[in-house]
């Protein structure tokens, strides 16, 4: 005990420590049975006896997902009573669980509205999955940002983190509609969803990379907002002012960069026609390298 205690690691602290790792597990084990029931499957047929490894990319990303946001609701500091620890761990890390689950359906029925993803990951789609996944991980790195700046456990704190939220989700239909007409300028008005359902790899990949880059330069904005729990329509323009400036920026270094670090390489040809995954795959690389290093440059 007392080489414990020169760390500064009391019985209280591990004791808070246990509650939320417990909590923790408790709620990463749902979200991996909550895949499957919001399909109507059962997920260890799924994943053991179909081999679906659709299905498997799915949830992991969902898992993934909801682990990012357990470490925005672990702030490192100890509530002032047990009980107090465990509802506020339980309760954001409920709270992130929903986000995650409503911004995938978001992304479902407005982004990616010209398919049934659930339908194409259980016939076993991988590029589909993929993007899913990575809309999974994207919606988590935001929620934890916005967890992280938000203060206390008031429903002025749920509303601020939802505000948030929502600016986000448009945030990533905005970027997934530009992405669309990119991709449907360079190939005679084709559609990139249609793509993905015939399982396009290459450009799920890319996709994925453009999103989760979003997400993090999102992370960047919330440093320049300061967080005020009754300011509802300031806390909304600011997120959505700084998230598209982010955006803009971002969207122009990664351009930049993929014309230097690239050079003599036509991404489009490669990923686009030639189904690339290893160029789509680096692409993917700078977009979150990129969008890491603009990060930190904000913080």
């Amino acid at each position: 005990m007392t080489l414990f205690q020169d760390f500064g690691i009391t019985q209280d602290l591990v004791i808070i420590l246990a509650i939320d790792l417990t909590i923790a597990i408790i709620l990463l084990t749902f979200m991996r049975y909550l895949q499957g029931w919001t399909i109507k499957v059962d997920s260890r047929v799924e994943l053991s006896e179909k081999d679906n490894f659709a299905f498997g990319i799915s949830t992991a990303g969902a898992i993934a997902g909801l682990g990012i946001v357990l470490t925005g609701a672990i702030t490192g500091e100890a509530a002032h009573s047990y009980l107090v620890e465990a509802v506020g761990m339980t309760a954001y890390g409920l709270f992130g669980l929903i986000l995650i689950k409503l911004g995938r359906y978001l992304h479902d029925k407005i982004a990616l509205n010209e398919f049934n993803k659930s339908e194409l990951i259980l016939k076993g789609n991988i590029s589909v999955a993929i993007v899913d996944a990575s809309a999974a991980i994207a919606t988590a790195i935001i929620i934890r940002s916005v967890l992280l700046w938000a203060e206390d456990l008031t429903l002025d704190t749920f509303i601020a983190i939802f505000s948030a939220f929502a600016i986000s989700q448009l945030m990533l239909v905005l970027l997934t509609r530009f992405r669309e007409h990119r991709y449907a300028k360079r190939n005679q008005n084709a559609s990139m969803q249609e793509a993905l359902v015939q399982g396009h790899k290459a450009v799920a990949i890319r996709h994925s990379g453009y999103m989760l880059a979003m997400a993090l330069s999102f992370n960047a904005a919330s440093h320049f907002i300061i967080y005020s729990p009754q300011a509802y329509l300031a806390n909304i323009a600011g997120w959505m002012v700084f998230s598209v400036i982010m955006l803009i920026a971002l969207t122009l270094l990664i351009k930049l960069v993929k014309k230097l670090v690239m050079v003599n390489i036509n991404l489009a040809e490669e990923v686009e026609k030639q189904h690339n995954i290893g160029v789509a795959t680096v692409e993917l690389a700078l977009s979150v390298a990129i969008a890491l290093i603009l990060t930190s440059l904000m913080a």
